[in-house]
């Protein structure tokens, strides 16, 4: 059994900043890829930040400049730091961790999602 646990979402206003993070537990062996998406009702769910293994990173076009993904591999932890945060960042926020369990399967494990809400 995996689980993802999101925390850190909260209501801030537009300006303001924001952490949020995803820690994973169980039976993990290594984690490769860690993310995070967010979906608003109605769009289909998008990447705002990429980490991959290897050490790069990627991210969603609107973020420009405004958000940093990093990891901690030894807490099985990703983090999302958001500045410079916009109304239209008002989204659930999803965590993505590709990983190779115990068993040695790989998979991606999806978090619960955290609701971070931009306005004033």
């Amino acid at each position: 059994q995996v689980q993802l646990v999101e925390s850190g979402g909260g209501l801030v206003q537009p300006g303001g900043s924001l952490r949020v993070s995803c820690a994973a537990s169980g039976s993990i062996r290594s984690i490769y890829d860690m993310g995070w998406y967010r979906q608003t009702p109605g769009k289909e769910r998008e990447l705002v930040a990429l980490s991959t293994s290897g050490g790069s990173t990627n991210y969603g076009d609107f973020v420009k400049g405004r958000f940093s993904i990093s990891r901690d591999n030894a807490k099985n932890t990703v983090y999302l730091q958001m500045n410079s945060l916009k109304p239209e960042d008002t989204a659930v926020y999803y965590c993505k961790m590709r990983l190779r369990t115990i068993r040695g399967t790989v998979d991606d494990y999806w978090g619960q999602g955290t609701q971070v809400t931009v306005s004033s």
